[in-house]
């Protein structure tokens, strides 16, 4: 695929895919709410968008292009496998756990390096900055840093009476749950779910933690934020995701007590994952204007 043709995937609000599509647009509202005017400004030129969806409108974009030729080669990029052994044990080792072509800890470090690259056109600039909006995200959910049963994917349960992979479940369902449901298009959900965990994050519950969420975010070194995300992620795992390992769990359904003991982790990762991100962009935008003030100074 031409990167022309990966451009156009961009136009418009992409259908959610699967976080689930719901939490990483959610995941990119609360961003864009805490942001500065300055980011914003430079995030939506990039970006060719100047409402207010600019980065919802993008955050699902990495799980499309994954399954297109051009993309397939990102498919590694989502997830780091921690092949570790919950809930006994929970931890990352990146050279371990990390694929020969990648993982997301490597990708955060790699998109961030191409968006703050000024040699690269804009066009590879942006797509950078798709990425890094959508492998943020991914770093925050619990099964995209495991490996027992490919993130999940291979453990059923039921949910409600239905049948579903324990992924699906961490990725879609909770969150879905949580705000009473979702439609095909969940920007308005998304949107008033960000709103109420941005009053949350001022003002309310999350208020009192906010700034140690940001400890150790460094741009000087990506891997190092990116992998201590991923590993806080990963214990979730062995403390609420597999509490009694995965055999435990296999068949069981999950939306009633284990909902209740897990609901409360969806919407603490989800809002970290948003205030992240924008103390991310943050740091990018501000690093760029430095850029260009010293090149207009030469």
């Amino acid at each position: 695929m031409k990167l022309s043709s990966v451009a156009a995937l961009t136009a418009g609000l992409p259908s959610a895919a699967a976080w689930g599509g719901f939490g990483h647009i959610t995941v990119a509202y609360i961003a864009s709410n805490f942001v500065s005017s300055e980011t914003a400004t430079f995030f939506q030129g990039l970006l060719h968008n100047n409402t207010e969806d600019y980065l919802a409108g993008i955050a699902t974009w990495a799980d499309s292009v994954r399954y297109t030729k051009w993309g397939r080669f990102s498919a590694n990029f989502h997830f780091i496998d921690a092949k570790d052994d919950p809930p006994r044990s929970c931890g990352i080792d990146l050279a371990r756990d990390c694929k020969a072509d990648g993982c997301v800890v490597t990708a955060i470090h790699n998109y961030t390096t191409r968006l703050l690259d000024a040699s690269l056109p804009a066009s590879e600039r942006a797509i950078a900055a798709k990425f890094v909006v959508h492998f943020v995200g991914d770093t925050h959910q619990p099964l995209h840093n495991e490996d027992v049963a490919r993130g999940g994917n291979g453990i059923n349960v039921k949910w409600n009476g239905v049948d579903f992979n324990l992924h699906h479940v961490w990725d879609s369902s909770i969150a879905e749950k949580l705000v009473g449901g979702v439609r095909r298009q969940p920007y308005a959900e998304a949107r008033r779910w960000a709103d109420s965990l941005t009053a949350e994050i001022n003002a309310g519950k999350f208020n009192a933690s906010r700034l140690d969420w940001l400890q150790g975010v460094n741009l000087e070194d990506p891997t190092g934020t990116a992998l201590a995300w991923a590993t806080e992620g990963n214990a979730y795992v062995c403390t609420t995701v597999l509490p009694e390992g995965p055999e435990a769990i296999r068949g069981q359904e999950l939306g009633s007590d284990y909902y209740e003991a897990a609901a409360p982790v969806v919407e603490l990762q989800v809002a970290k994952a948003g205030y992240r991100l924008a103390a991310w962009l943050d740091l990018i935008a501000a690093r760029i204007k430095s850029q260009q003030s010293v090149m207009g100074d030469l």
